[in-house]
């Protein structure tokens, strides 16, 4: 049993170090929008090991948004709330988990599929929620002109959460198609 956790805690530190090399592929529109491809191991791991994992995971990819200087801090509040708050938060991508593995298992694509792009959205939507929040807090004064902070950042952290989910869907659902096995851990 203690092997298994010890075989858990490194597949998140891999995923998240998968994660945080895709992080530096720039799909920065201006400051303010970006599609993080770094999702796509974190979805991963969240659908292969669920919940606690896919938290744990995120968190140390946020953690590694300090060491890799790709952290972009105005304050000690700003950075909780952006790097480990939201990543942890990640741990929301994994709710459906089980689903997605027991209809994979049982060949069911469609519904698998289904239930992953299901976990996708929650784990997606509970992550830029805390940089939405961040954004009305720290960052409105980047909104545009004429803009308030709370609409400059549901429009930016919302078009950046949906097209972060759509990218990723996409690869993930190839990946459920081509790899399912990725998914299921013995």
């Amino acid at each position: 049993m203690q092997n298994k956790r010890l075989i858990i805690l490194l597949e998140c530190a891999i995923f998240a170090a998968v994660a945080m090399v895709l992080s530096f592929i720039p799909l920065d529109i201006g400051s303010s929008f970006s599609i993080s491809l770094g999702m796509i191991p974190m979805y991963v791991i969240a659908i292969r090991r669920g919940f606690w994992a896919a938290g744990f995971a995120g968190l140390l990819w946020g953690l590694l948004h300090f060491l890799t200087g790709k952290a972009y801090i105005l304050m000690p509040s700003q950075a909780i709330i952006e790097y480990i708050l939201a990543f942890s938060f990640i741990a929301f991508s994994g709710v459906f988990s089980k689903q997605v593995r027991i209809n994979l298992a049982a060949n069911k694509l469609k519904e698998t599929i289904q239930w992953a792009w299901g976990t996708m959205i929650i784990g997606g939507v509970a992550r830029y929620f805390w940089h939405y929040v961040a954004g009305v807090l720290f960052w409105g004064a980047y909104a545009f002109k004429g803009w308030g902070a709370q609409l400059f950042s549901i429009v930016m952290n919302g078009a950046s959460c949906l097209g972060t989910v759509v990218v990723s869907g996409i690869i993930i659902s190839i990946l459920l198609k081509t790899s399912p096995k990725l998914f299921l851990p013995k």
